[in-house]
Parts: C-alpha cells; structure tokens; sequence
C-alpha cells in the first residue's frame, strides 16, 4: 500500500531510484516518473494501463528547461510560455532526440509544462531531471484532484503520494500546439481557457478527440470517463427520468 506523506525530498529519492510517485499540480495529481528513463516511463503506462499510443506530457521547472527538449522553440511558444507559466497550460513542440519515443508514442512533438503548483515546483528543482506524469489514476478514469483519490485507484501499484492537499483547478492542463501553416492550435481543452490564450496566441483553432494514434495527451473520445451514466437537465427533469 502507498505511502501517503508530505516529505519532498523522500519522493526525490524515490524518482531518482527510477521509482513511481504521485505528485501534486494545480490541475490533478500526477504519476510521476523519470522521463529520461525508460524503464520508468513504462512503468508509468503500466501501472496506468495505458495504451503505449496515447503520448506522455513532460513536467519541468522553468521555461529555460524546456530549450532542453526541443528542437526548435519558436517564438510564439515563447510568448506564450512567458505569459502563462507555471499555469495550466502544456506546450506541443517538436522534440529533440534526447526525448526518447517511448514519451511521446512515437510522435515527432512532445508535450511540455511547468506546474503551478509549490510542492510539485520545489520537487521539480530537486531533481535533474524532467518528469513524465500523467494523471494519477488508471486509464480512462476520473482524474484524482486528492492524495486520497489517488491511493483508492492505485495505492497498491506505487510506493508513495506526495500529498500537496486538493488541486486547486480540477481538470487536466490545456494544451496548445501549430498546425503545418503556424496557426495556434487547441488540441486538448483544459485549465486554461481558450479566451485568456485568445488575448496572447489571436485567433486559435480547436482540434476534435480523436479515436486512435492521438497527436496529445487526452485526446481520445474515452479518455476521461465517470463509472456512472452521466444525465443532463435541471435536477427535477433528470430525478423523473
């Protein structure tokens, strides 16, 4: 069974030793694993039970890191990265070859983002790595926004959650990309609204899911999916049904 705890440096350790740990963002919590390490980065799918085709996003510490992992960083990522990072917003960039295929399912684009997050942050500057982490629950599941929601999926799969209290947004980054023309382009809907990247980016198209082999992370039709059916209409309306 997991461990829950509140002890940064422990969930160091643990990802240094090519180890899995829940972390905290201001979107979900995340499972986090060394994404330079191959062995990690597997254990991540599956402990999740992921499919290998649907990419990873990195989380790093600063913007100058993400240099790191690119091979091109244009300037209208820039902007954007400087107007709303840490934030919940994730950057679709070509990669660079020391971001291994495994991350992103064979795609030439990675997905990068700095949490805002203070626990996540400070763990981040401890480490000398970047960390691949997906939300913290098995595929297809609700998103856990608590330590608690993360042990009752997978407390018997990981060794710790680093508990850094609820998430303060709830929902997974958004993230944005460019099309082969260089417009800005809303691959997955998220924390960040389109209207806010609207006021930096301009006009901005928004990709459909898709059923297989996804450009990014969580843009599978049945992604993030409740257990339960799901009913729209005014509570009266739905109760009579």
């Amino acid at each position: 069974m997991a461990v829950i705890g509140t002890d940064i440096y422990s969930a160091a350790q643990l990802l240094k030793k090519g180890e899995l740990v829940a972390i905290p963002t201001e979107t979900v919590y995340g499972l986090a694993g060394n994404a330079m390490d191959a062995s990690a980065v597997s254990q991540i799918f599956a402990v999740k039970n992921r499919p290998r085709f649907d990419p990873l996003i990195i989380h790093v510490g600063r913007i100058e890191a993400i240099g790191e992992l690119v091979s091109a960083f244009p300037e209208p990522a820039r902007h954007l990265a400087n107007a709303f990072m840490p934030g919940p917003l994730t950057l679709l960039l070509p990669k660079s070859n020391a971001v291994s295929d495994l991350v992103t399912a064979g795609s030439s684009l990675v997905a990068i983002r700095i949490p805002r997050h203070p626990v996540a942050l400070k763990l981040l500057h401890l480490l000398d790595f970047p960390l691949a982490a997906p939300s913290a629950n098995p595929f297809g599941y609700i998103s856990p926004t608590t330590a608690q929601h993360v042990e009752d999926q997978l407390g018997e799969k990981i060794p710790y959650i680093l508990d850094g209290g609820p998430c303060g947004i709830g929902v997974e980054s958004t993230i944005i990309g460019w099309d082969n023309e260089g417009r800005p382009t809303v691959y997955r809907k998220g924390g960040m609204t389109i209207e806010e990247l609207t006021e930096v980016a301009g006009p901005i198209e928004v990709m459909p899911l898709s059923s297989s082999r996804p450009d990014a992370p969580g843009m599978l039709q049945s992604h993030y999916a409740p257990g339960a059916p799901v009913l729209l209409g005014s509570l009266p309306e739905v109760l009579k049904r």
